[in-house]
């Protein structure tokens, strides 16, 4: 494994994020700062990461296409909170650091 290789992962995986999140209630700089939350985090283990524009009250983000958070079930996330979701999907097995305790 090299040192950007990170274990549960293979040279050439993809792993796209989408934070969806309502123009409406201006949402955007909520969804901005979680974004660099998981850039900073996955800076080696994500491919792509978006910003989706949408209305009615959303704020979901999806990690290669599967809702790992909506706020109409579960509230707004703790940036801690997505980083494991995320974190299991891309890089199983990672410690968070500081993060988990």
């Amino acid at each position: 494994m090299t040192d950007t290789q990170t274990a549960g992962t293979e040279p050439g995986d993809v792993h796209r994020v989408e934070i969806e999140y309502c123009t409406q209630c201006r949402w955007l700089p909520r969804a901005a700062w979680l974004a660099q939350e998981l850039l900073t985090t996955f800076e080696t283990e994500l491919s792509e990461l978006s910003l989706k524009p949408g209305t009615g009250g959303v704020f979901v983000v999806r990690v290669n296409d599967e809702v790992v958070w909506d706020r109409r079930e579960q509230g707004f996330p703790e940036p801690t909170a997505v980083k494991r979701l995320v974190r299991d999907r891309v890089a199983p097995g990672r410690s968070l650091g500081h993060s988990e305790k």
